[in-house]
């Protein structure tokens, strides 16, 4: 299932990750892991973010790839599915509205 995976990192946690060379690693070490389509980062509400589309294979994936984040960045993390365009056209194709 191709999800969005949203992580907003505490400021004083990246701090320190940004300080130790840690931060480079801990997002390289995810994008190895994951894959991402796609793989934006900004801010959000003050916040260092990043929005990561991948496809998640098993439920089972969410801990091993959030940890990292909620150890070494302080992260709050959410998993959204999301769809692309292919996707919403292949799933209006299938709606029967009378």
């Amino acid at each position: 299932m191709r999800v969005l995976l949203k992580a907003n990192m505490d400021t004083e946690k990246g701090n320190e990750a940004i300080r130790a060379g840690k931060l480079p690693q801990v997002i390289q070490e995810l994008m190895e892991k994951i894959k991402p389509e796609a793989a934006y980062f900004t801010t959000e509400h003050g916040l260092r973010t990043m929005f990561l589309f991948f496809d998640l294979k098993e439920p089972s994936q969410m801990p091993v790839i959030a940890d990292p984040l909620f150890f070494e960045l302080g992260a709050k993390v959410e998993y959204t599915p999301v769809m692309n365009a292919e996707d919403v056209q292949k799933g209006l194709a299938q709606l029967k509205i009378s």
